[in-house]
């Protein structure tokens, strides 16, 4: 066995858990957010991570008060395990939306007419 291929053997693909209780709308909704941050992470041992605090919350070992508190330990960490970093979204005032929108409607007929 090479050296190359053992660090791939370390790196075994984690499934996401399938424990979905749609009658229980609190478990619900902690599995709705374990999923969507499961999701996004790209890090293998991380997903284990989730794995755990979720299935610890599942057998009712922690609350649901220290179950978020882990989960957004990992959604606040740095865009490293995301798949999708945050992009920064630009917005403008209404009045100079305004100011573009009367403009390129000025210039439009000034084309038209020529």
């Amino acid at each position: 066995m090479t050296e190359e291929s053992k660090p791939q053997a370390n790196e075994e693909e984690v499934t996401k858990l399938m424990i979905d209780r749609p009658s229980d709308f609190r478990f619900h909704a902690a599995y709705l957010a374990y999923s969507e941050t499961w999701d996004k992470i790209i890090s293998q041992e991380t997903k284990r991570e989730l794995n755990e605090i979720m299935s610890l919350l599942s057998k009712e070992e922690i609350n649901y008060s220290s179950f978020y508190k882990r989960l957004d330990e990992y959604r606040r960490q740095s865009s490293t395990h995301y798949a999708f970093p945050r992009q920064r979204i630009e917005t403008q005032r209404k009045r100079d939306w305004r100011k573009r929108q009367n403009k390129d409607m000025r210039n439009a007929r000034y084309r038209g007419k020529r």
